[in-house]
């Protein structure tokens, strides 16, 4: 397991009382992503861009598309501009992955057998390494998943990010969401803007 899908996993645990939207998801799993290929030497950090080195063959097929996906001329792409590109619809693209692989499953809400469907994790080796890393509050996944307003419950005095790249990456997943939510906010004051002039004085 990447630690994109480990997040993923924590993101869809039906015992978090945190719910969390697909596209902040998706540019944390984007993050993710990008954190694992610097963790694998497949690319540095110079300051907000992207520096690929040499391509990796990931086992992993997501983070192969992802590592396939890199800008590789330069100038190399800024971090947020990877976040936006390689994060559009990401979340989507590892449920189905994670459904194929038999990571998930899909479940009815309610008594009903039409009641409304969600999906939920199932109980694999995989599944539980990612509730062992959140269990031990691993900084990494931590921070990610704080990124997508997910309550992490991490004390002061336990161990930061202890590198810079993997630092910056946090801050822009950070800063990225924050921008999707103001314009979620915005569209929404302009909605209601436009429902009052229609419905009138």
């Amino acid at each position: 397991m990447t630690t994109a899908r480990d997040l993923f996993t924590i993101a869809m645990d039906p015992r978090s009382k945190d719910s969390v939207g697909q596209g902040d998801l998706s540019l944390a799993l984007a993050g993710a992503e990008l954190i694992d290929l610097i963790g694998a030497g497949a690319v540095a950090v110079d300051g907000d861009r992207i520096v690929p080195g040499e391509p990796p063959t990931p086992d992993d097929r997501l983070m192969a598309e992802a590592a396939a996906a890199l800008t590789r001329q330069a100038p190399h792409e800024r971090i947020e501009d990877w976040l936006w590109r390689r994060g559009r619809d990401l979340s989507a693209t590892y449920q189905a992955a994670l459904e194929e692989d038999g990571e998930l499953t899909r479940k009815r809400s309610g008594r009903l057998s039409f009641g409304s469907e969600h999906v939920e994790p199932v109980d694999t080796p995989a599944h539980r390494r990612a509730a062992d890393r959140w269990k031990e509050k691993e900084p990494v996944l931590v921070a990610l998943a704080s990124a997508v307003g997910i309550d992490g419950e991490r004390s002061d005095d336990e161990p930061g990010l202890d590198d810079e790249a993997v630092t910056t990456v946090v801050a822009v997943v950070h800063d990225a969401v924050m921008e999707l939510e103001a314009v979620r906010q915005r569209r929404s004051i302009e909605n209601a803007a436009f429902a009052n002039l229609w419905r009138g004085p």
